[in-house]
């Protein structure tokens, strides 16, 4: 089954996400700043109530008729109760205005003149050096006229308008004079709030600033979100599709590799995944073609030794063409059960961890049961290990045991193998800085081959007296241990003078 894969952009979604923080944002400042100045003004005619009140209190304290007269004794005074208002307005129950405290201002003997001002026919012709007088009246008119308006629809709760005249914001409040639960009249207090503009003003400002600041801070991040995280990512996508599609030249990652962050080091683990996998393909791949190439010969001898089997009346040919038919079966049954078990261990090497472990120790237990092999005890072999200036660190690496045991088991069977009787393998120990050197040198022929490399190749082998008893993998897994130690394994003959063959691995020591 085939799976669809849908794609979307991490940034495609942080920056959907985003928006619609801002757009919850945008809604709460609108909503914020709506509410900013009825709040404001809602403050405001609270403390025009409590002076309206108050106002009451001392109208009923003093007895004060609700009339022209004695309402602008009463506002004379008691200035004190109206500090920091600009206006103070009462009115009759029919809406008629009855004191103002801007005519006290101007002329305390012209208050009930205002009056007789404001009910002045609007038609009356205006003489050119009245006109400014007669506006005012129209003015004033109007103004009274929407009050009594007012005061028609009003209820219990005060009525509250918010004016601009000459670029300044007043509050007015109109609410009823109650005196023994009797409505006498109405007073509007009017006062200047341009400090509520001002404040309503300072608020949209820095909301705006802030978010202004938001999405600039939104933006950058998102640039560095798609430059230095994202891209890197898709990247790295288009590199595993690479490879998956088998084109190394498409996708490359070394750009990131060399990253000190979590994507360096994402990278640097893909990358090392990606390489041992191809390793281990082409391995897979060439061992099968190793494989096939491997049985091809001992099936062809079966195939000719089957036929002439057939057609051979000689016993003594039988016999013979018999074991080679053996043979053959051997050959190929060692080959396909080596070849198994190499698999194997590879996927078993793979998940194994590594510890911190002697080598000498290792060496000596390996020694130790040489010592009782048969063979070599046939042979007479004798083994000898030379330590040079070493102590116990020296010889500390991160390994795994069974593995390494694996690899000089395989070593000193080959040094076993080819030593002549009562012949001596000799293991020198040394280490360096960084590498611990072991060499194994045997007494035996040595290698006749120029190309020593060959003898870690698959299926290599130069027993044909012994042929089917090996399969010719043995030090191909050798080395392959060895590298995976990240290690070294070469061989040659002995560099001493002296015939045979010497083996050299070079392990890092742990520091």
């Amino acid at each position: 089954m085939k799976l669809v894969r849908s794609s979307s952009s991490i940034l495609r979604k942080f920056l959907i996400f985003n928006f619609f923080i801002f757009l919850v944002l945008g809604l709460f400042t609108f909503f914020y700043l709506q509410a900013i100045q009825p709040n404001l003004v809602k403050q405001r005619t609270e403390k025009h109530t409590v002076i309206i009140g108050n106002t009451s209190n001392h109208i009923e304290r003093l007895k004060i008729n609700f009339e022209e007269e004695s309402l602008k004794n009463f506002l004379l005074s008691t200035r004190f109760l109206f500090q920091n208002l600009e206006r103070v307005q009462f009115y009759n129950r029919d809406g008629k205005l009855i004191g103002d405290s801007n005519v006290l201002d101007l002329d305390q003997n012209v208050f009930s003149k205002s009056d007789t001002i404001l009910e002045e026919n609007i038609n009356e012709k205006i003489s050119p050096q009245d006109s400014e007088s007669k506006n005012e009246k129209l003015i004033k008119k109007k103004e009274n006229e929407n009050i009594k308006n007012l005061i028609k629809k009003k209820n219990d709760d005060p009525i509250v308008l918010q004016i601009e005249e000459n670029n300044n914001f007043y509050v007015k409040t109109l609410d009823d004079v109650t005196v023994n639960g009797q409505v006498l009249g109405y007073i509007m207090v009017t006062e200047q709030a341009n400090e509520i503009l001002t404040a309503v003003e300072e608020r949209r400002n820095f909301i705006l600033r802030t978010v202004f600041a938001i999405g600039i801070a939104v933006f950058i991040f998102s640039i560095f979100l798609n430059r230095y995280i994202l891209k890197p990512i898709a990247g790295l996508v288009r590199y595993t599709e690479s490879i998956q599609a088998k084109d190394e030249s498409f996708g490359k990652i070394e750009k990131f590799l060399y990253r000190s962050d979590e994507l360096g080091l994402l990278s640097r683990s893909l990358n090392n995944m990606t390489k041992d996998l191809q390793k281990r393909t082409r391995r897979a791949e060439n061992s099968s073609a190793d494989l096939a190439h491997e049985i091809r010969n001992p099936l062809a001898s079966l195939k000719g030794a089957s036929e002439l089997l057939e057609t051979t009346s000689d016993q003594s040919d039988r016999k013979k063409l018999i074991e080679i038919l053996s043979h053959d079966v051997s050959r190929i049954d060692r080959l396909i059960t080596d070849y198994s078990q190499m698999l194997k261990d590879e996927a078993s090497l793979s998940r194994e961890k590594m510890k911190t472990l002697n080598l000498e120790d290792l060496i000596k237990n390996i020694v130790e049961e040489f010592n009782n092999n048969p063979t070599a005890i046939e042979k007479n072999i004798k083994f000898k290990i030379i330590r040079e200036k070493l102590n116990g660190k020296d010889l500390q690496l991160a390994g795994i045991w069974n593995r390494l045991e694996q690899v000089f088991a395989n070593c000193f069977a080959n040094a076993v193998s080819f030593s002549p009787d009562n012949g001596n393998i000799l293991v020198n120990i040394t280490s360096n800085k960084d590498m611990i050197l072991i060499k194994i040198k045997d007494e035996g022929p040595g290698f006749t081959e120029g190309n020593t490399e060959k003898i870690f190749g698959r299926f290599y082998s130069n027993r044909p007296k012994k042929f089917g008893e090996h399969s010719g993998l043995g030090l191909n897994i050798v080395k392959s241990i060895v590298e995976m130690h990240e290690g070294k394994i070469k061989a040659s003959n002995r560099s001493d003078g002296k015939n045979g063959a010497e083996i050299e691995l070079q392990l890092p020591r742990q520091s």
